[in-house]
């Protein structure tokens, strides 16, 4: 053996040990209070907010800035703005650290020598950090594109905001197969902790999800098929925006397949050519569970959105039917041509108000319910298009399943088939002109 391979292995050894040791010089540590003036201006979810001013947050990363900002009291979140500041009744926070986790007044943002980015709640509590405690980092940036990095010494990225989105993507970020990394809705304007949507890249698409509380599993409700050329799992999928001739802009979905560096052939368009620059765009799944691109466009008097994309159209034009949005009407409701159109009752069918909701059930002990039903004609659940159910099986089996399941709200039977339905939520009952699939909404006897 020679010499120098007597040597590698040390060398390598002395590398990644001063890479682990790494630290960040002091110009680029600090360490933020939250305390303060608030801003002035109204924004999105009618939130309170703090500019973070640390030099490596530089406010010239226009149109994005760092924040912390609160929906209700005391309760502040890391998050990042996205918009021009004269329209401010216009910003978009686009990702969030710690939605589902905030802290309090006087809490601190501690970017340190060892390389971590932590938030702290003021009794020292940890609500999040990076993890990349002495892991070679040596600065943090938040670039133009919004992606805020934690960087070594060679400008790789060690940690990154693209690869934690909340419910939002922009352009040039991406969701990868597995893990945690998908979007998932806010709860409400007010609360922005995880809600009940989701949209994940599965094998060979991307799919949305309704997680309920009366089932293990969530709720398939909508998906978007992926080509591949090989066939492939796909394993990435990135938003991007690019122009189709000098005045015209489109989306698409550029996929990676799995095990290929290449990703030639593998783009999907989205949405509709907007006739200005529309790289400041976003891919958001929303409180409704809907799916939508906005793009900005502050050319105009008063600057603004512009819905691009919609998954779910009251055209039909780019997507679906909005009836197909699971809580389009509620816990109840009819819906015909995008619009909700009747309240459901056992005495049958009523005008639609945002009162209408699913009758209340005793408690009970599984196998134990008392229950009765009440039918609705000529719909379908809203996620018909991705599973009938089993069978054939009959309608008197049917009921009896649902009466032994206490997370069952009620089932829906095609008479044609014989197929058996049982749903955890009932929510927007799309009107079909097929007779034969009926609805059986669960009620006490």
């Amino acid at each position: 053996m020679s010499v120098s391979s007597h040597f590698l292995p040390f060398f390598l050894f002395l590398t990644l040990f001063f890479v682990s040791q790494a630290v960040v010089p002091p110009s680029q540590t600090f360490k933020y209070v939250i305390n303060g003036e608030f801003g002035e201006y109204i924004t999105e979810y009618d939130a309170s907010y703090r500019l973070i001013n640390v030099p490596n947050f530089a406010t010239g990363r226009l149109p994005f800035q760092l924040f912390f900002y609160n929906t209700t009291p005391d309760a502040y979140v890391f998050g990042l703005r996205m918009g021009r500041p004269r329209y401010e009744s216009q910003l978009r926070w686009v990702w969030d650290a710690n939605r589902a986790n905030p802290v309090r007044e006087n809490g601190t943002l501690t970017f340190a020598a060892d390389g971590n980015l932590v938030l702290a709640d003021v009794n020292g509590r940890v609500a999040w950090q990076t993890g990349t405690s002495n892991k070679g980092v040596a600065g943090i940036e938040l670039l133009r594109n919004g992606n805020l990095v934690l960087k070594d010494k060679q400008g790789r990225f060690v940690w990154q905001s693209f690869e934690h989105p909340t419910d939002t993507l922009l352009v040039g970020s991406a969701l990868t197969r597995g893990g945690r990394n998908k979007l998932v809705s806010r709860v409400s304007d007010v609360d922005g902790s995880d809600g009940p949507y989701s949209l994940v890249l599965e094998r060979d698409r991307l799919a949305m999800y309704l997680k309920s509380k009366n089932s293990p599993k969530p709720l398939l409700y909508y998906v978007t098929q992926l080509q591949s050329k090989s066939n492939s799992p796909i394993s990435r999928v990135v938003f991007n925006n690019k122009p189709l001739t000098e005045e015209a802009y489109e989306y698409e979905l550029e996929y990676i397949v799995y095990n290929v560096n290449s990703s030639d052939g593998n783009t999907q368009f989205i949405g509709r050519p907007t006739k200005f620059n529309s790289t400041l765009s976003i891919l958001r799944v929303g409180l409704d569970g809907s799916l939508k691109v906005y793009s900005f466009y502050d050319r105009v008097q008063l600057g603004g959105w512009e819905v691009t994309f919609s998954a779910f159209d009251r055209d039909d034009l780019y997507g679906v039917s909005e009836c197909r949005l699971p809580t389009k009407c509620g816990s109840l409701g009819v819906c015909e041509d995008n619009e909700c159109v009747a309240c459901p009752t056992p005495k049958g069918l009523l005008g639609w108000s945002k009162n209408c909701a699913l009758p209340k059930l005793p408690s009970c002990k599984p196998g134990s319910q008392v229950v009765n039903y009440f039918k609705v004609v000529g719909v379908e659940h809203f996620t018909y298009e991705y599973t009938q159910g089993e069978g054939p099986i009959k309608l008197a089996d049917c009921r009896a399943k649902c009466s032994k399941d206490c997370g069952c709200l009620g089932f829906f039977y095609r008479e044609e088939s014989s197929k058996c339905l049982v749903v955890p939520e009932v929510g927007t009952l799309s009107k079909v002109s097929n007779q034969t699939h009926v609805a059986y909404i669960k009620m006490s006897k």
